[in-house]
């Protein structure tokens, strides 16, 4: 088994020019209070501060996406991309010297940019997805449930957490959506078919076979699942390893069998993260008459 690698240790930057010579791409993550960045921040920044960090992990970027902190106070700048380090953030760098001397440090006025997102595979299917009823199913804190609702879904987020419920719906409130959670013990035994069925079904990262034919039957005709989650080669790098939570080579693909696959993708066994991605959608039956 390959060891687990070290935190990543944050870039000392001079200049969000020098961030930019370094990572091309990157997030700016402005980490000062609500007030303060609400005075004048820069184009394009978001807002989190560093003691929301764990409670509002859904609403920082991916892990793998580069990211820069920056505060009036660098000591505070830094401080915050070490605690992104410690989250297992892979490529962090803090501006070293005070927001204000940045050219546009504080020129914007504008909402806070949006830092997070689901999935590359959500967003990509989005467009060819029903619109109507969806469900994200062992939702955690609700990043897919708030992405769907945004894009107009009538969303209902299902998991046994309900702490993660209580943090999905306040995530969903400060971005001006609704959700309909439910505490639900998945692994308990299949839960009651839903009435009506749903027209969108997401699984993100959970596995639990038993649940595959109730997926099946809790779509409506017409209706689609997207499905993403870890498979065999991930446990080389982290979590999951049981077997009962990594999907077997080509398992997605044969999974459902009443549904049509329309896409079915696998990763790459040699980098992190090692995941298969799956849209199929349930067939209309066959015309009576």
């Amino acid at each position: 088994m390959r060891p687990l690698a070290k935190a990543a240790i944050p870039d000392a930057l001079p200049s969000l020019a020098a961030a930019a010579s370094r990572m091309a791409v990157f997030r700016i993550v402005d980490v000062r209070d609500t007030d303060a960045f609400a005075a004048g921040h820069l184009p394009a920044a978001g807002q989190c501060t560093t003691a929301m960090f764990g409670e509002r992990r859904m609403e920082l970027p991916s892990r793998l996406v580069p990211v820069v902190t920056v505060h009036d106070d660098p000591a505070q700048a830094r401080a915050a991309a070490d605690r992104l380090a410690l989250l297992g953030f892979e490529r962090i760098g803090w501006l070293d010297r005070a927001l204000g001397d940045e050219p546009e440090g504080h020129a914007s006025r504008e909402p806070a940019t949006r830092l997070w997102s689901p999935s590359r595979f959500l967003e990509g299917v989005l467009p060819v997805l029903p619109r109507g009823r969806a469900l994200d199913l062992a939702c955690g804190s609700g990043r897919a449930a708030v992405h769907l609702a945004l894009a107009g879904f009538a969303v209902e987020a299902w998991d046994l957490d309900a702490t993660a419920l209580e943090r999905a719906d306040a995530f969903a409130a400060r971005n001006g959506v609704r959700l309909a959670t439910r505490i639900c013990d998945l692994e308990s035994g299949p839960p009651a078919l839903p009435e009506p069925r749903f027209d969108v079904v997401v699984v993100m990262r959970y596995l639990h076979r038993p649940l595959f034919p109730w997926l099946e039957q809790a779509i409506a005709p017409g209706g689609a699942l997207v499905y993403e989650t870890f498979r065999r080669g991930q446990e080389h790098f982290g979590h999951p390893r049981r077997d009962r939570h990594l999907l077997e080579p080509d398992e997605l693909r044969t999974a459902f069998p009443g549904l049509h696959v329309e896409i079915h993708e696998q990763d790459s066994a040699a980098t992190p993260p090692v995941m298969a991605r799956l849209l199929a959608r349930k067939p209309w039956p066959p015309a009576q008459g």
